[in-house]
């Protein structure tokens, strides 16, 4: 039977992701947090339908747990307006590496869940679940890749020895 790993990432909306990487930083230590404007994403469906997707993220490390920052840029319909208005924040998604994102979406979508969005970010195709009904938020799948599981790792090791000082990289 098909079962969901341990998440690997932990992210939250918000309306600013340098602002937001600043807080988490001095607040709870997260970091050092690496920040990518405008993030190009390609072959985007939105709930079935062609889509943009505009977003800036800041990706840091908190023990041992990646946590993303989501800042969207759009004003159309996305996943993350689904739960929060430009100026809201909170809990978004939970991700999660699989070894076929086909077979794991489908196990999800037979327990009733959604396919919110699909995407493509440089040599990494992603899915947001829509699980809000059920569980607060969406989970993200992705196929691990060398591209995908070497930034993992690198946002991993800055931490290690992070004294909490420049807390925002550029990706």
């Amino acid at each position: 039977m098909f079962r969901l790993g341990p998440p690997k990432q932990i992210a939250y909306a918000v309306p600013n992701a340098f602002e937001a990487a600043k807080k988490w930083a001095q607040d709870f230590g997260a970091g050092p947090f690496f920040i990518s404007e405008h993030i190009p994403v390609t072959n985007v469906f939105y709930r079935g339908s062609p889509a943009m997707f505009d977003h800036t993220s800041a990706y840091g490390q908190w023990g041992d747990i990646m946590v993303e920052l989501v800042q969207d840029h759009g004003t159309g319909p996305s996943v993350v307006r689904d739960l929060y208005g430009p100026n809201e924040s909170g809990l978004h998604h939970l991700a999660y590496f699989v070894d076929d994102i086909n077979h794991a979406t489908s196990f999800l979508q037979s327990l009733g869940f959604e396919l919110g969005m699909s995407a493509v970010a440089g040599q990494t195709k992603f899915n947001l679940i829509d699980a809000t009904q059920q569980l607060g938020h969406f989970i993200e799948l992705y196929e691990p890749n060398s591209a995908l599981t070497g930034f993992y790792n690198r946002v991993k090791e800055a931490s290690v020895q992070w004294d909490g000082e420049n807390p925002i990289r550029t990706r």
